[in-house]
């Protein structure tokens, strides 16, 4: 009972994303069961943090022993974290001071800033010449919107996206190059965007246009021409039999296209249809051809565990490995589907790695894309819907990115 009204009414109450009151639930269920009675019982797997057995007779002495032993820094164990958040936490620390030196810089070394900048965004402007403005009206005769393949939709939707992020980039890039120059007024908007580039940040003109991304510029625009490449491939070449779910603006919309396929391919209603994951042994590059039902995607990054394609589960992250590629997976749509019983984890996908977003109307936030079922040899342990749960996942934070930062 004080489990439930803790993680769910009094504290979850005020809490709307469901997996933050997942996560809540399983920190009271360690941190408040009947257990701690016991004193041998452990509140990390290394055994530092246990429940405190005192002498009835001197029970304040006892307490204070008991404290003494702890050490003077928590480590992650005692969060449920693998010891690889240490090495994250460094990483973040380090980045924050670099970030901080770059904006306190105001030269470039040998060459002078304005020279940097406008390198930097001539360099970008001759990449983003390459690709060009989507066709969309060729793009729609070529692919046009047809009742049993609604991935056309999709394309259409993606390049409607992408073109008017290339439309801002194409028309700012030159004329940032000539206010350095002096040929033009350099705008307040302008030197925003020539600052940025040169700490090596997105420039705020780009992304209230872009699709949501930690990257920093240079890394950012990498990733923007590798999603380019991704659409303009399946323009010319026709759907892809593997689908990189990470060069999506909009990946739940891709999602839904293979449920509405599925749908009207059977005749189901769409309401009633959910995925199967299927983790699959084959490289990306070995399958040719699309599966009959569903699709098969890649581009996956899994932080705080990894796919063991010996076990057939998720399994512990090796040492200094923080993030690990995930093997191509197959969304099968099945009629009336029933959530697995036991032996997966209920495994959350977000488009970027801060994990924070905006509630939308489908109660789950703008970051959010999906729950993926991955197989897990772990102990399960049941929630108050008296649903299965993984504590040693829920705890270590373990999720699934369409991208990374770096």
């Amino acid at each position: 009972m004080i489990q439930f009204l803790t993680s769910y009414i009094n504290y979850g109450g005020r809490v709307t994303d469901a997996i933050d009151i997942r996560t809540m639930d399983i920190i009271m269920k360690m941190f408040c069961n009947a257990d701690l009675l016991d004193d041998s019982y452990q509140f990390d797997a290394d055994g530092v943090y246990t429940s405190i057995g005192v002498d009835a007779e001197a029970p304040r002495q006892g307490y204070l022993d008991y404290i003494d032993t702890l050490p003077v820094a928590a480590g992650p164990g005692v969060f449920g974290l693998h010891e690889n958040a240490n090495i994250m936490c460094a990483q973040v620390e380090a980045f924050d001071i670099f970030n901080t030196i770059l904006l306190m810089s105001s030269s470039g070394g040998g060459a002078s800033r304005d020279d940097l900048i406008g390198a930097s965004a001539a360099e970008a402007e001759a990449q983003l010449k390459k690709f060009g403005l989507f066709d969309n009206e060729q793009i729609s005769l070529l692919y046009p919107v047809k009742y049993d393949e609604s991935m056309n939709t999709v394309l259409l939707q993606e390049c409607i996206r992408f073109n008017k992020l290339i439309d801002v980039m194409a028309e700012s890039l030159p004329t940032l190059q000539k206010a350095l120059k002096g040929l033009v007024v350099m705008s307040g908007e302008l030197e925003a965007m020539g600052q940025a580039i040169f700490i090596n940040a997105v420039p705020a003109l780009w992304a209230d246009k872009a699709y949501p991304s930690m990257k920093p510029y240079l890394n950012w625009v990498e990733d923007l021409m590798q999603r380019l490449a991704f659409v303009h491939q399946w323009v010319e070449e026709g759907i892809p039999a593997v689908f990189w779910i990470s060069g999506f603006y909009f990946p739940q919309g891709f999602l839904t296209a293979i449920l509405q396929n599925y749908a009207r391919k059977h005749q189901y209603p769409i309401d009633t249809i959910d995925f199967n994951f299927n983790v699959r042994a084959e490289a990306a590059s070995s399958l040719t051809a699309r599966p009959s039902d569903g699709a098969f995607i890649r581009g996956l990054f899994m932080e705080g565990a990894r796919w063991d394609p010996e076990l057939q589960s998720i399994n512990d992250s090796l040492p200094k490995q923080l993030y690990t590629d995930m093997p191509v997976i197959l969304l099968d749509p099945v009629k009336d589907r029933k959530p697995t019983e036991g032996g997966v984890y209920r495994l959350p996908i977000y488009k970027i790695l801060s994990r924070l977003g905006v509630l939308a109307t489908t109660g789950h936030s703008t970051n959010f894309v999906i729950w993926m079922e991955i197989p897990s040899n772990r102990t399960d342990i049941k929630n108050h819907l008296g649903e299965a749960d993984q504590k040693e996942w829920i705890m270590g934070g373990v999720a699934a990115f369409c991208s990374l930062k770096y």
